[in-house]
């Protein structure tokens, strides 16, 4: 396989060729998702899949707990941190630390810097000599970690710029302040009642950043208003309830985020229209 070809996800049936930015954000946002998944595995689990797909520089930093990859070939760098591990007293903090503290503008969640504060000098360093595209990406705890490492190679004085963010399942990462300092092309994937979307609460001073991809209770991608989006969140949650789960929960791994996109791809290799979001906090 050509080393000018970034990560295709196993069961896609067709390679993603050439430079990310020149895919459609379906496919971006698919192959985003999939490097979140593998993530969650052992280096010595992800490297044979990453070298099948063509990645050939694959560094894993690991620091207190906190952790992330490094992927790269020719055309592309990729930062992707890594989400909560149930097991990982380290991360449970991380996620449960809801107190904000000051960033570089605004004030961002305590935990979250921590987590990132531990790991942005191995991140700097891989990065700052880069003249790729560098993209940032991660589910969870690791998206949270993803938009603040985003948002800090975007304001530090390093000559790499993030060239988009993709989240999926985020809690909320900062203060107004903080989301409108910080703008670069943000896709915010949200499925259904994933609860973790939720938290920490707006009453704490916490807002989303980026645009929001709303999956509905069947998983389709649908800009919907408030009201919708409320009555859509009962269908979902009486749904789940009827087939002995919680929805709140089982919106939330993200296999069931590779699931839903997966659909929105086939639709799109289907002639399905998707039209570009707009992806950057307004002004």
């Amino acid at each position: 396989m050509s080393t000018d070809q970034i990560f295709v996800p196993p069961d896609i049936s067709q390679h993603l060729i050439g430079p990310i930015s020149e895919w459609h954000w379906i496919e971006q946002s698919l192959v985003f998702a999939e490097i979140s998944r593998i993530a969650y595995l052992s280096l010595s689990l992800s490297e044979p899949v990453l070298h099948r797909a063509g990645i050939t520089e694959i560094q894993f930093v690991d620091r207190d707990g906190a952790q992330a990859y490094i992927l790269g070939n020719k055309l592309d760098l990729i930062v992707v941190c890594r989400g909560t591990e149930p097991h990982e007293w380290n991360d449970l903090k991380a996620d449960a630390n809801a107190l904000t503290i000051l960033a570089e503008i605004g004030r961002i969640h305590r935990g979250f810097k921590r987590e990132v504060d531990d790991l942005w000098p191995m991140i700097e360093q891989a990065i700052k000599e880069n003249q790729r595209p560098v993209w940032f990406t991660g589910h969870s705890l690791g998206a949270a970690m993803a938009t603040v490492c985003a948002g800090r190679c975007k304001l530090s004085s390093i000559p790499s710029n993030p060239k988009s963010l993709f989240t999926f399942g985020s809690p909320r990462v900062g203060n107004r302040k903080y989301v409108d300092a910080v703008k670069l092309p943000h896709y915010r994937w949200v499925h259904n009642n994933d609860v973790v979307t939720r938290i920490p609460p707006k009453w704490l001073g916490y807002k989303h950043s980026g645009f929001e991809l709303y999956l509905d209770s069947q998983s389709r991608l649908r800009p919907l208003l408030s009201w919708q989006r409320s009555r859509d969140r009962f269908r979902g949650l009486w749904t789940g309830l009827y087939q002995g789960k919680l929805d709140y929960l089982s919106d939330h791994p993200i296999s069931t985020y590779i699931q839903a996109i997966k659909g929105c791809w086939h639709k799109h290799r289907q002639g399905k229209v998707f039209r570009q979001p707009s992806v950057v906090v307004p002004e």
